[in-house]
């Protein structure tokens, strides 16, 4: 029994297409998340020719307790990205946050854990209220989080007037502590990262995702978009609550202003970290990575003397980009889809 070879010059069309189909849908995949690590790997290369010990745990422990404020608040912002918003409070409710901690801890004790409990709940409110305005009176998220921001900046200035309080030494301790080498800093990081894992797959964290691909149809299979939209707005909050209660261990005072920086960059880590702007693709692994690299540009910088006024042209270098990337990786997505 004979076998017919196949003609030459005849390729199996089905077999070719679907490999090219399904290589392009990996680099589509692997390209967001790809280039933002390559460029953190590039930055570390640098950043350690310049600078001994920068592979120690020591070195790892500042560079996160340097970025964790930054990664918490870019983590919220993450979660109204994908949603296809934007939130501008967080710097309001950071820095009433700091401000309120700074003026309520006290000594410590009983008191200090209720308005921890307290500033949680704030930041989980305030969020909520931007979800609501923006869900069931169909605001745009610029204004309604602006006018939020407006706000609560407000409010930290008729808290605490200039920069200043007390932050317990207890407190500030027991957060910059140190466990089996690594701090409380580089810990938090993995758990953030790992409670990431967990929550993209939880019904939330998809229906956040279905909501930002297409609200219409998100809504349309039956997802409550409002209150995923409510939920996505609160977590932002939260985040910025939390990472309030981070940065005055740092600090060891408060200040009205001090979120006023995190705004724009928390949108710049999440943008650098390849979440689309237009939502439903992205995440948090990429964020990391784009909180990361800008806090070692600033890093470089200081290590080349050079003035610290650089730092924000190549971060918005950076950011154009990833604007970039993330529009052409979008068109090639959208072509994909109609053929």
């Amino acid at each position: 029994m004979t076998v017919e070879a196949e003609a030459p010059g005849v390729p199996q069309q089905p077999v070719v297409l679907a490999r090219r189909r399904s290589a392009g849908e990996v680099a589509l995949r692997v390209a967001p998340i790809g280039i933002p690590y390559l460029i953190l790997i590039v930055l570390v290369a640098i950043y350690g020719s310049l600078q001994e010990g920068v592979f120690s745990r020591e070195e790892l422990n500042i560079q996160t307790a340097a970025t964790l404020t930054l990664l918490l608040v870019a983590a919220g912002q993450t979660i109204v990205i994908l949603l296809g918003g934007i939130d501008l409070s967080v710097g309001g409710i950071l820095s009433f946050s700091t401000a309120l901690a700074a003026t309520r801890f006290g000594e410590g004790g009983s008191t200090m854990a209720v308005w921890i409990a307290l500033l949680v709940l704030i930041g989980l409110g305030a969020g909520a209220v931007n979800g609501f305005l923006i869900a069931h009176l169909r605001l745009q998220p610029f204004i309604v989080t602006l006018a939020t921001w407006s706000i609560w900046s407000g409010a930290a200035f008729w808290v605490l007037p200039t920069e200043g309080g007390i932050v317990p030494e207890s407190y500030v301790g027991a957060v910059n502590n140190a466990w089996v080498g690594l701090s409380v800093s580089t810990w938090l990081v993995i758990v953030l990262i790992g409670l990431w894992v967990w929550f993209r797959r939880t019904r939330l964290g998809v229906s956040i995702r279905a909501v930002g691909s297409s609200e219409t149809a998100a809504y349309l299979s039956g997802v409550p978009t409002a209150r995923v939209t409510i939920a996505a707005y609160a977590l932002s909050g939260l985040f910025a609550a939390l990472a309030a209660l981070f940065l005055i261990t740092q600090t060891a005072s408060g200040s009205p202003t001090v979120g006023n920086d995190f705004i724009l960059n928390s949108v710049a880590a999440v943008v650098i970290g390849g979440t689309s702007l237009f939502g439903g693709r992205g995440g948090l692994g990429g964020t990391v990575a784009g909180a990361f690299i800008l806090t070692l540009i600033a890093s470089v910088i200081f290590v080349l003397s050079i003035s610290s006024f650089y730092a924000p042209i190549v971060t918005g270098g950076l950011l154009i980009l990833a604007v970039l990337a993330n529009s052409i990786t979008d068109l090639v997505a959208r072509r994909r889809a109609y053929r």
